[in-house]
């Protein structure tokens, strides 16, 4: 692993009266100006650039005149629910009289609005289907539902394909035409827009005249988990919508349903952070629709009852943990595979297959091997009908939806379906063909990348003084954000004397470290260290790089390094 300055503009903006580190933290990120500071909803960009908005209005105004059965199809993951949720619970505050959900279950039906679901979704008679965070790519299943006779509307922030779904209406932030500056807006971010346009229509044709306009800011803490949860990119936009939903969080005004969740975990709301909700928060939700079906996870949120949002908190903790027990056999049986083959033999992109390996946690397997080996990453899984299921992770530099794309292109027929990001994707393929697309998809990263950008990488914002390491900093930094994929945490590398060392949990290594100087002893945790090396009493220095935290104890707050690599010296 190697530790590399993160590079800095030439010449620093002006970020206002912020103290250098931050106005270095910021610059490095990208941070031009200080209006990008700027997290009140004021400084959204309006939803009048979202190609499609206006069909996509006109669609649900009409549905609300004439008190529609209203359907939403929603995703089996995080973002999928949390949009799932904003879209009831938006459209139940803006006047729908009747609005329900369905998500298929991934075991079933898999991914999107097939033809399969459709066929689902007519027994609840809708008249208005809404995709919610998929449907860009569901070409035939929006086919079924406008020859049944539904009207269709299509939310969502995947890459479209070549060819677009005929649906009445489309809002994708990433549909061709559209100019909508943030492409990063995640699924519950796109219909949490279509909310902000319906309601500023609603508000000029009179309906708020004699009654109070709904808050749809109530939202914000769902918009924000599914934002953080589906680690899309957290641009200036972006950045907004999760501030204010975390400071909902901490207000105590968030949905039972976090709440509840937050108390399982034994989270204090007032001090979450959106770490917090990508890694607590989240997989829990997630936990699932991997394991079972989604619908746990969205009652959880939807329901206002705050016992039954304890209960099934509960349930989804439970199914957490048993995920991770799967998970950690998966990755002993992936490790297995690997073990014999030398990393100079090693493909430059991994396919990994065991039939026994469960189709709901192939993603969370994929990267985790991602981290392990720094490449590329697609884990299969037996989808039964002789089909094979995947679930890749990229590394930086590496587009992997593109990449399927063109052995898609190259070999006609070799995949059966696919979709996703640049640093996830997922596809389908028969079983008999996972020989050759392994060799395709190898050949295809070996032609994008070198053998220099398979090691590992971790880009430091330099060394801090000893001066530096107290109380209001770390507070300082904790809250300068919100942190997250594309404007990462601030991270900080150095040498220390290793005071002490023991384990805790499986492999978790809690240390005791005196600075270089030797002025200054703090305490620090790494998780998921190598027992092989660790501990190791003969080990008295340390290179880290690490985040400088808060830990509290008994009401006692003290500073904490939170270690992302260690290495003796």
């Amino acid at each position: 692993m190697r530790i590399e300055p993160r590079l800095l503009p030439d010449t620093l903006p002006f970020l206002g009266d912020l103290p250098p580190l931050l106005t270095r933290l910021y610059a490095a990120r990208g941070v031009q100006s200080e209006a990008e500071l700027d997290k009140s909803l004021a400084r959204l960009i309006p939803f009048q650039q979202l190609k499609g908005m206006d069909a996509a209005v006109d669609l649900l105004v009409t549905a609300l005149e004439q008190r529609q059965r209203i359907l939403i199809v929603g995703d089996f993951d995080a973002d999928g629910a949390t949009a799932s949720t904003v879209g009831v619970l938006g459209l139940r505050l803006l006047g729908a009289a009747h609005v329900d959900y369905l998500v298929p279950n991934r075991f079933e039906y898999g991914y999107g609005l097939t033809p399969e679901i459709v066929e689902v979704a007519l027994t609840r008679t809708p008249q208005l289907l809404i995709t919610v965070d998929n449907g860009i790519s569901s070409v035939e299943g929006v086919a079924a539902a406008k020859k049944a006779g539904l009207s269709v509307l299509v939310t969502d922030h995947h890459l479209p394909g070549d060819e677009l779904p005929l649906a009445d209406a489309i809002v994708n932030p990433n549909q061709p035409g559209c100019e909508f500056p943030s492409k990063a807006l995640a699924g519950v971010g796109v219909i949490f827009y279509v909310l902000m346009a319906l309601r500023a229509r609603l508000r000029s044709l009179g309906w708020y005249a004699s009654t109070p306009q709904p808050n749809i800011g109530e939202l914000l803490d769902l918009v924000a988990l599914g934002s953080v949860a589906d680690v899309v990119p957290l641009d200036a936009n972006n950045r907004i919508l999760v501030h204010q939903g975390l400071e909902r969080i901490r207000a105590g005004r968030a949905r039972p349903g976090i709440k509840a969740i937050l108390e399982v975990a034994k989270r204090e709301p007032a001090r979450i952070t959106s770490t917090d909700l990508g890694f607590i928060v989240g997989p829990r939700l997630n936990a699932a629709g991997r394991l079972d079906d989604m619908s746990l996870g969205i009652e959880c949120l939807i329901t206002d009852d705050a016992g039954l949002a304890r209960e099934m908190a509960v349930q989804l903790d439970g199914m957490n943990q048993d995920r991770k027990s799967i998970e950690q056999g998966m990755q002993r049986e992936a490790l297995a595979q690997l073990k014999d083959l030398p990393v100079e033999s090693m493909p430059f992109g991994l396919c990994l297959f065991d039939p026994e390996w469960h189709q709901g946690v192939i993603g969370i397997l994929a990267s985790r091997m991602k981290e392990r080996y720094f490449r590329p990453t697609i884990a299969f899984a037996d989808a039964g009908d002789g089909l094979l299921k995947g679930s890749g992770r990229s590394v930086q530099g590496f587009h992997i939806r593109d990449a399927l794309s063109v052995v898609a292109a190259q070999h006609p027929n070799l995949i059966s379906k696919y979709g996703g990001h640049a640093m996830a994707a997922g596809l389908t393929l028969p079983e008999a063909n996972f020989p050759l697309f392994a060799e395709a998809f190898d050949a295809e990263v070996r032609r994008q990348l070198r053998e220099e950008d398979l090691t590992g990488r971790l880009l430091s914002d330099g060394v801090l003084a000893v001066e530096e390491f107290h109380l209001e900093l770390a507070r300082a930094l904790r809250h300068a954000g919100p942190w997250g994929q594309h404007f990462p945490e601030p991270l900080f590398h150095g040498v220390f004397q290793l005071v002490e060392q023991r384990v805790v949990g499986e492999r978790h290594l809690k240390v005791v470290l005196r600075s270089e100087c030797g002025s200054v002893k703090l305490d620090g945790i790494a998780f998921g260290i190598d027992r092989d090396i660790w501990p190791n009493p003969t080990i008295k220095w340390v290179e880290l790089a690490y985040k400088l935290d808060l830990n509290e104890f008994r009401g006692n707050e003290t500073v904490q390094l939170m270690i992302a690599h260690i290495e003796p010296r």
